[in-house]
């Protein structure tokens, strides 16, 4: 089993910065890709980001493009998420996923472990 923390989550204002992190715990060998999604209130579950085991691949949503990066650290077993010019309609519950193979997918049901969540709030 595989068990995943996210952190990082605050309130801050529109046009700030913040980093998300997740560390991932248990049987971290055999994790491969790691993505962030987020859930804002009444809404549907929307892919942020995705990067591959190496760290050499990723993608992302297309509201976060140019906007967001994320990264890996392996020997910390850990992803990152930084936002950068964050706005109003980032606010949403992040979660962090994990999946046992490379698919670099923007479905959930690629993945199989994920995190509770953390709460980002952005002010206008």
């Amino acid at each position: 089993q595989v068990q995943l923390e996210e952190s990082g989550g605050r309130l801050v204002q529109a046009g700030d910065s913040l980093r998300l992190s997740c560390a991932a715990s248990g049987r971290t060998s055999s994790l491969h890709d790691m993505g962030w999604f987020r859930r804002a209130p009444g809404k549907e579950l929307e892919f942020v980001a995705v990067i591959s085991w190496s760290g050499s691949n990723w993608d992302y949503g297309d509201s976060v493009k140019g906007r967001f990066i994320i990264s890996r650290d392996n020997a910390k077993n850990t992803v990152y998420l930084q936002m950068n010019t964050v706005k109003p309609e980032d606010t949403a519950l992040y979660y962090c996923a994990a999946a046992d193979y490379y698919s670099l997918s923007s479905q959930p049901n690629a993945y199989r472990y994920w995190g509770q969540g953390t709460q980002v709030t952005v002010s206008s």
